[in-house]
This record gives C-alpha cells, structure tokens and sequence, in this order.
C-alpha cells in the first residue's frame, strides 16, 4: 500500500477511523516539528479526534525554503514536456485515488461525499489543465520601432512560491496553486488550513510518487500561521505570495508582502448576488440556486449569499426554494446519503445562527430551518428566509452556510444596484429567458466572475478570481495561472 493510502486507516470494530498522524512534509520526508508539538484535527460531523499533525515552528517553515531553494535549480531546468509528464501522473493518480481522498476530505471537512467527490474531480483537473499548458509557455519576439533592435520577451519561474490555502476545499484549493507553479518550474511551500491539514499530507505522498522531486513540493502544518508566514516572506528567495481566504486575512498579508515587495495573489471573501428575473424558467433557476447555494454546504467564496428575485417570479420561487431545502438530508460527510454536511467548527456554526437572528430579528420571515441542531457535530439546518431587510447583517457578511436569504425587487436597474452594493466582487449569477439582458446585465454588475443561466461558475479552464476586496490576480485559465507564477524577462538584441 503506498503513502497516500496509508492515511486512511478503517476500524473493523467502530464506526469511523482510528486517530492517526503525519509529519511535516519537507526535502521529501515526513518530519516532526522541532519542539514536538501537534495540532490536533478533529471529524465536524461528531467532535471526535481523528489525526494530531506537527505545528510547525519558524525554524521548521526557514529549512523549508532552504530545501524549496535547494530544489529550485533542478526543477525549473527540467524539461517542459518531462515537467507535463509528471502533472499528467498527478491527475491519473488523483483520478485512481478518488474515492479515498474524496473519504478523507469528508472525514476531516464535513462535506457530504458526493461533494467530497466533485471536488477531487475538479482538483485533479488542475494538474491535468497544466500539464497541457506546461509545454506550451512561449516568449514574444519583436523589432523595436526604431529598428535598432530586436526584442525579445523570455517567461521565467518567479522562484519560490508559499502557497496558503482554506479548509473548505482542501484538496482543489491546493492544486489550484500548485499546479500552475510546478508547470512554471517554481518551488513551493505549502500551508494548508489547520483544519483540514491531511488532504494535503495525502497529495504530498501522491506527487512523490508521480514523480516530483523532494523539495519540489513541501507541506507545513502550524497553528502560528502569521509569524510562520512573516519569517518565509522576510527570506529573500522567496518571490511569491499565493493567498486563498478571508479578506480581513488578505489585507494582513499583502501588507507583510509589501514590505518586502513579494509578488502577491489574493482570492478572497466574496458576497455573491443570485439575480432571478420574471422571465427565468422557474424549475432550472431551482436547480441552479440549489448548486450556487449548496454546493459544499454553503461553505463556499463562490456560494449565492444575496438572492434578489423579481416581484413577478418571487413567491413561487420561494415556495420551490423551500420546498427543496427542507427536503435536504443533513448528516455526517461519510454518510452515503448525506446531502448537507456539519459546519466546519462549532464557531462556524455559532456566527451563522447570530446572522440568522439579527436577520429575523429585523423582520425577515423564516421559511424553514433557522435553529441550531442538538447533539454531537456542528450542524446547522438548510434554512430559507424571504423579505430580508437590506440593513440585515448577512446582506453585508459572508455567510459561509447552508441559509438563502431573499430580497424582492422590481427593475433591472435596481437589480444591478442592489447587486453593486458590497465591497466584494468575487462571483454572481443571473438567471434570465432574455439572453440580450442576460450579457447587458453581466457587463454591469461588479464581479470577477458571471454565471449566466447555471449554477456553478468554477473551471480550472477559466480565469478564477475577483475586483474590488475579492482579490488580486487570477488562477486556472489559458494563462492565466501560469503567469502568476512567471516573471517576463526583455532581451534588447541589436541588428
């Protein structure tokens, strides 16, 4: 049995998995931390210990980037098509592994199964996107206007990249980053999210054994993630920044970024508008809300968190809406028929139900849902709520959960302002029997990325992220990723 496979360990004799750990991943072993301490990881759907992981140390996170710089060299010198070769095996490994990587994200996560499965599918998808981009990152060729000269443009690795990630995707969020930087021929270290740290150890051991060498790809798990991060970003050779997460946590590290002018990517909070018009086919707007909305619980940048609907439509799309939320099996993630997942933590939990009040509180109604589950885990039930007053917290707060607020409205115009009204620009959706309207409204509303008539805006083949406090840069694409990971380096060659 190889390492990957290791990590999940069955009890014969309980429900469940026997408690198990890790080593920090460094050069290509499993290590513990220098002062031996350990963050303990528990299953949301009951509380219960399942794995301690090392807490790394700042001593633990510099040889890091010793061994990333080590390693540095040789990786970027090795062959573009050598380089696709390896990402490709990433992909046909994850694809093998699926059902046990998509168990694991459910034991630590939450998320149902077949969410857990969607997910390893996406995330597998980045390595085989780049493999395929990795042979193909090209210079640029030109003559100088005054033709004293040729230009020549030549893309090279930045250098060593730290790579931060959430707990809500543990697994896509990582390949996400790394994939698109092993293509460039970059170094990377990686700090997963407390939370969810053993996807990460899991696809540390799958890269090695499809081919990546140590000090490539190293993992560190800490619970002191600003100092850690501060120390590797003060190291010189370290030349990029790739951050996915809360904007609050966001502006923290683009100003440590600053001060020692690292290249910096951010994908951060999101606030996304849900727009239905008149004229949406009622039952595939459900279908699509029902995916913006409960895909992984709500725990999602992307998830709809506003759901402004047209006076005309709005009634019998709220009656569909509920009618479908409280028809959702809540349960454990490694439940075959789970259909909504725990929380990830009990303070999880705790800010969506004080979102909940404050909103009915104001004068919303509640439609179904809307009070904290008793017993073991961190639950909350899927919860819809009409006529929420614009002043309510949660049209201003993310709010990361299984509730769909709804706002009426009349006009186009007041749509597009409604939608407009947040700091953030991550995702948005629009749903409408009007194409024309449908790209006019686009074209309009503030937000890095558009869903238009479906629910699920995500392809690691497009450009991902967003404008205004939703971040800076994007990943997957043509080219986009790769070039986050790539410096342009201008040759003036004389004639």
């Amino acid at each position: 049995m190889n390492a990957s496979q290791h990590l999940l360990q069955p009890d014969d004799d309980a429900p469940g998995f026997r408690p198990f750990s890790h080593g920090l991943y460094i050069d290509g072993e499993w290590l513990p931390s220098r002062d031996g301490r350990r963050i303990d990881v528990v299953n949301p759907s009951t509380g219960a210990l399942i794995a301690a992981v090392p807490d790394a140390t700042i001593e633990d996170a510099l040889t890091a980037v010793d061994v990333a710089a080590r390693a540095a060299q040789g990786w970027r010198q090795t062959p573009p098509r050598k380089r696709s070769e390896i990402l490709r095996r990433c992909f046909e490994l994850m694809i093998e592994r699926s059902e046990t990587l998509a168990t694991l994200i459910s034991l630590e996560n939450g998320k149902a199964l077949r969410d857990a499965r969607g997910e390893v599918a996406y995330a597998a998808e980045f390595f085989r996107w780049n493999a395929e981009e990795a042979v193909r990152i090209t210079g640029e060729f030109g003559i100088a206007p005054a033709g004293t000269n040729r230009i020549v443009v030549d893309y090279q690795p930045i250098g060593i990249c730290v790579l931060i990630t959430p707990w809500n995707f543990p697994a896509a969020m990582a390949t996400r980053k790394i994939a698109p930087a092993l293509a460039a021929g970059c170094t990377v270290i990686l700090k997963p999210a407390s939370e969810t740290p053993l996807t990460a150890f899991a696809l540390a051991a799958l890269y090695e054994e499809a081919g990546v060498p140590p000090g490539v790809v190293n993992v560190l798990t800490t619970s002191n993630p600003g100092a850690v991060t501060a120390a590797m970003l003060a190291d010189p050779r370290v030349r990029k920044l790739s951050f996915t997460g809360s904007t609050p946590v966001g502006r923290t590290l683009l100003a440590e970024a600053a001060r020692h002018v690292i290249s910096s990517s951010m994908e951060l909070g999101g606030n996304a508008p849900f727009v239905v018009f008149d004229d949406a086919d009622l039952e595939a707007t459900l279908d699509g809300i029902m995916v913006a909305k409960m895909r992984n619980a709500g725990e999602a940048c992307t998830a709809a968190n506003r759901i402004y609907v047209q006076s005309g439509i709005h009634d019998a799309f709220a009656e569909g809406l509920t009618r479908r939320m409280a028809a959702l099996k809540v349960g454990a993630g490694t439940d075959a028929g789970t259909e909504c997942g725990p929380m990830i933590t009990r303070k999880a939990v705790d800010k969506i139900d004080r979102l909940v009040r404050d909103a009915v509180g104001r004068g919303a109604r509640l439609l179904c849902g809307g009070s904290v589950a008793e017993g073991p885990g961190f639950f909350y039930p899927p919860t819809v709520l009409s006529d929420v007053p614009a002043d309510a917290e949660m049209a201003h707060e993310e709010i990361f959960g299984p509730v769909a607020p709804l706002y009426r409205f009349e006009s186009e115009g007041e749509a597009i302002a409604r939608a407009n009204d947040t700091e953030y620009g991550l995702a948005a959706y629009i749903y409408t029997g009007d194409l024309g309207r449908g790209m006019r409204v686009a074209s309009k509303i503030e937000a890095g990325m558009i869903a238009l008539n479906r629910g699920l805006v995500s392809d690691p083949a497009a450009p991902f992220g967003g404008v205004k406090q939703s971040g800076l840069g994007r990943e997957g694409g043509q080219h986009h990723g790769i070039a986050e990971f790539m410096e342009a380096k201008y040759i003036a060659v004389s004639m």
